[in-house]
């Protein structure tokens, strides 16, 4: 049976528990989906200094999930929040594919062509804008920000849905989007809830981060073992000995 490892990279149990749950729908029967929370940083992420505490984080609870007795090898990781905090440093430690939901929902949107955004938090439009450049996205349209955070939106699932169906109108009618990404971990199976009020697809950034973690093959070149380039100094056990 495959393995999926998913790392939620902030501190909240209720969230990795909603990845598990949509993303072993997602992946179905024939996987075995195991997913991990933070050990340190924040419990929501949402501005540049929790984001790059929660890179660390993602990096510290793989390689904990890695060393656990009980946990299986995994066949591929998803970083299982809305914009991958340590994405790339993770794909070049890993052995196996690794993505995360940002990068897996904007290849999904972008083969309808231009797309939207629509997430919580304002502060996450330049690092999600940052991101995609990166990633070499240029159809990325425009990203329609909600005042909740995706704490927030979490809290008030009914509440969610109606101000996420606005927003995904307004996202696609104002930018000519042809899909748009509901984004956060926080919001799965939102899309699905509120795709017959919008008129261009809406892509969840759960279910594309699953489909495209299984569909990936290791990349040319990957390490045979987990393992860092360098000697790590006063960090957790489990990432000193991933260490040279």
């Amino acid at each position: 049976m495959r393995q999926l490892l998913v790392v939620n990279p902030n501190t909240s149990a209720a969230v990795t528990a909603l990845l598990q749950q949509h993303v072993q729908r997602e992946a179905g029967s024939g996987v075995a989906v195991r997913s991990v929370t933070a050990r340190l940083g924040a419990p929501y992420i949402a501005c540049e200094a929790s984001y790059a505490v929660a890179a660390h984080a993602a990096l510290d609870a793989w390689a904990a999930a890695l060393a656990a007795p009980d946990g299986a090898a995994p066949d591929a990781v998803l970083i299982g929040c809305f914009g991958d905090p340590g994405l790339f440093a993770l794909r070049e430690a890993s052995p196996v594919p690794v993505t995360g939901l940002a990068e897996a929902a904007f290849a999904e949107a972008a083969a309808h062509g231009r797309f939207a955004i629509v997430t919580g938090g304002a502060r996450w439009v330049p690092m999600l804008e940052r991101l995609a450049l990166a990633l070499g996205h240029q159809s990325l349209a425009g990203i329609h920000t909600v005042a909740p955070t995706g704490a927030q939106l979490m809290a008030d699932p009914a509440g969610a849905r109606a101000l996420l169906a606005r927003a995904c109108q307004e996202a696609a009618g104002r930018w000519n989007a042809q899909a748009v990404i509901v984004g956060g971990a926080g919001l799965a199976g939102v899309a699905a809830a509120i795709q017959d009020q919008v008129g261009v697809p809406l892509v969840d950034s759960v279910g594309a981060g699953t489909r495209m973690a299984l569909r990936l093959q290791p990349q040319p070149g990957a390490r045979a073992q987990p393992g860092f380039d360098v000697a790590w100094q006063q960090v957790a056990a489990e990432l000193q000995q991933l260490g040279r």
